[in-house]
């Protein structure tokens, strides 16, 4: 058994290009092997900034082919095709048979012999089309070199059972060099294999494995934190950054100077770790403190490093700190009117004008959820007014986070403050959303306004494309009416959005607008949904059938489907429709109408069409007051008297009129539990 090892080096590469790559990488080459028929007992792939390693071990030396009939033209086809089939298997006449397959016929065959082929021309394959494959979001090429990579590929190091695997790739050839440049100082070695690869890196400071790396650095900010009574928890992103910039993590603990804590933390926090990928530090009472960790390539016996990154962090906090205290008084009511010098975007108009529709729209939402309408409008007419400051521009990032920094300093209400910074929110599909009423108000009115602007234009969100991000803010929609249990006519505050855009002269191109939303919001639920785990079928029965503005209750009915589904409640009642269903699909009629009381002759017949007139009126209940969860109990405990229906009662019945009335019972049956969800849709248990 034999070991592989490759190299790639190459210009720095950018820490996700590098995870990308790596990843790739390994999952082409372990296909490629799959579909070689090539065994192994190990693989693994590894990376620094300049290198792309990776290992195989357990390779066989020899792979043997075994023989096999390849299937060729049916006989009596042409000579010239007949002789295309023997060129293309280097095949003569007395090496094709004839065959019967099944009923399709004669067939010519060809049948080969076992061979063993070497090991080497198979990997050369597999390692040529798996580098081939990597696909980087961004490349590069190398002067007038064809090849495209992360960044330009200086080398390929090729080892194979302790000797070269020679191949070619663009205008490099493998070779069993490996190449370190550190210090302004270039050294070469030759390898013979990973033991003596990973050894040479090693004492050139190189921690080829990214996990011993990440490893290393977290076991160190550990031991700091606890030496100096810090939380240890850091942001996990930054790690995984950082982790892929540095070749041997050495950490360094630097202060910045105590005034800058006047800043906001968010400022500081976002100039540490946005910034430079640097790590904040926090006392056990979540308190930011001026000190922070750096991740850096080289020991600090100096102290130059901690001196030069305490040198840039002060700079950045200082420029900040010049723009706060310069913000922080302007008045928000005042920049209000300099928000007509930010276009929104170019066919809706400025900021300043959603600022209006916002404060209008939220004006109708307060009414709805009961709030208190003055500190609504407040909110919605302050929430950009951050736009204009000079901090958010160094800091856009903190976009309404230093809004309600502004605010708070100015003496605005606490929950008007916040709702400037959290009506951006939820940032994602699992991240935080509103709670407070305020806030959540001027959340939903603002996503509600960015769908209805964009959808006025017709620039909805195609299948590849979303640049507005408006499948992000419909979701976030309606993630805040879920998680807050609200009770919103979204129809009314939509055709209320839509008539503020025509207020203000925008040119509606979509008259469908209101309807597109609508059904665009019910297909975003999906999403919802099966980040809840919710089953796939459940799903499909729910979402297709939604009609109106209800998510909520959607929402509802497919947490409560996917309880009971497994359970007695939800067998009882899917397979009780299913029989139902059954039935009229069987018939092969269109069933319509309703059923006649003067036509039962059995007490079977009058008790199923009672107990689905009790379901119905449950139905019609105000959705404030309805109860799901009774509902579908009520459905499920319809077996009984279906049971007892089909076992006493002849739907097929030879009066056609009965018949007919029969039918249009299951009908009715069976519309009654689609009005909770489309249960035809459901999987039989």
């Amino acid at each position: 058994m034999s070991e592989l090892l490759i190299e790639l080096y190459s210009e720095e590469v950018p820490p996700q290009l590098q995870i990308s790559a790596r990843k790739q990488l390994e999952q082409s080459i372990k296909q490629s092997l799959k579909e070689e028929s090539l065994e192994y007992k190990f693989i693994k792939t590894y990376s620094t900034p300049t290198r792309l390693s990776i290992l195989i071990k357990g390779i066989p030396d020899k792979i043997k082919i075994p023989a096999k009939e390849i299937k060729g033209p049916k006989v009596g086809v042409l000579e010239n095709i007949l002789h295309s089939f023997m060129r293309a298997h280097k095949a003569s006449r007395k090496d094709i048979f004839e065959k019967d397959v099944d009923e399709k016929g004669r067939f010519y065959f060809v049948k080969t012999i076992s061979k063993e082929i070497d090991v080497k021309e198979v990997l050369i394959k597999v390692i040529l089309n798996s580098m081939a494959a990597i696909s980087w979001k961004k490349s590069m090429r190398w002067s007038n070199k064809d090849m495209f990579w992360g960044r330009p590929l200086r080398s390929i190091l090729a080892v194979y059972n302790n000797k070269i695997l020679s191949f070619k790739y663009g205008h490099l050839r493998s070779t069993d060099s490996i190449t370190i440049e550190k210090d302004l100082l270039t050294k070469f070695k030759k390898i013979k294999n990973f033991s003596d690869y990973e050894e040479f890196l090693k004492s050139n400071e190189i921690i080829l494995d990214e996990e011993v790396r990440k490893i290393k650095i977290l076991n160190k900010f550990e031991k700091i934190c606890k030496t100096k009574k810090y939380k240890n928890i850091f942001n996990t992103q930054i790690i995984e950054e950082v982790v892929n910039i540095v070749e041997n993590p050495n950490i360094l603990t630097i202060y910045f100077d105590k005034s800058y804590l006047e800043l906001p933390d968010e400022v500081i926090i976002s100039t540490l770790e946005g910034h430079q990928k640097y790590f904040p530090l926090f006392d056990y009472k979540d308190q930011l403190t001026n000190f922070f960790l750096v991740v850096s390539n080289k020991t600090d016996k100096k102290g130059l490093i901690k001196e030069g990154n305490k040198r840039v962090v002060e700079a950045r906090l200082s420029d900040a700190k010049f723009f706060w205290e310069k913000d922080k008084s302007k008045n928000l009511i005042k920049q209000i009117v300099k928000l007509k010098d930010i276009i929104f975007y170019e066919k809706i108009g400025t900021i300043y004008d959603k600022t209006q529709r916002l404060r209008k729209l939220s004006s109708l939402l307060s009414d709805t959820l009961n709030i208190n309408k003055e500190k609504v409008q407040i909110a919605a007419s302050i929430s950009k007014s951050d736009l204009c400051s000079d901090l958010v521009k160094e800091y856009p990032e903190l976009q309404g986070v230093l809004g309600k920094h502004f605010a708070l300093a100015q003496g605005f209400e606490e929950d008007v403050a916040n709702a400037v910074s959290d009506h951006y929110l939820p940032l994602g599909i699992s991240s935080p959303v509103p709670k407070k009423p305020i806030s959540y108000s001027i959340s939903i009115v603002d996503k509600l306004d960015s769908l209805s602007g964009f959808f006025l234009i017709n620039e909805k969100p195609t299948s590849s494309k979303d640049p507005f991000a408006l499948r992000r803010s419909a979701i976030g929609l309606l993630r805040i009416i879920i998680e807050n249990n609200l009770k919103i006519n979204l129809s009314d505050l939509i055709n209320y959005s839509i008539k503020l855009y025509e207020d203000q002269g925008v040119q509606i191109k979509n008259a469908t607008a209101e309807k597109e939303i609508l059904n665009f919001l019910r297909e975003r639920m999906r999403n919802i949904l099966k980040e809840k785990k919710i089953k796939t079928d459940i799903i499909d029965a729910s979402v297709s059938s939604h009609i109106g503005d209800n998510y909520l209750d959607l929402y509802k009915k497919n947490v409560l489907m996917n309880k009971y589904i497994d359970k007695d409640v939800g067998k009882n009642a899917i397979n009780t429709y299913k029989r139902a269903s059954n039935i009229i699909d069987n018939i092969g009629e269109r069933i319509g109408g309703i059923p006649d009381a003067v036509l039962f002759r059995q007490d079977e017949e009058k008790a199923l069409f009672d107990k689905i007139n009790d379901i119905r009126k449950s139905f019609t209940v105000k959705e404030d007051n309805k109860n799901y969860e009774s509902l579908l109990i009520q459905l499920s405990e319809m077996k009984p008297l279906t049971d007892n229906f089909f076992d006493n009662v002849k739907v097929n019945d030879e009066n056609k009129d009965i018949k007919k009335n029969r039918l249009e019972l299951l009908k009715m049956f069976c519309n009654t539990f689609n009005n909770f969800i489309n249960f035809s849709k459901l999987e039989g248990i």
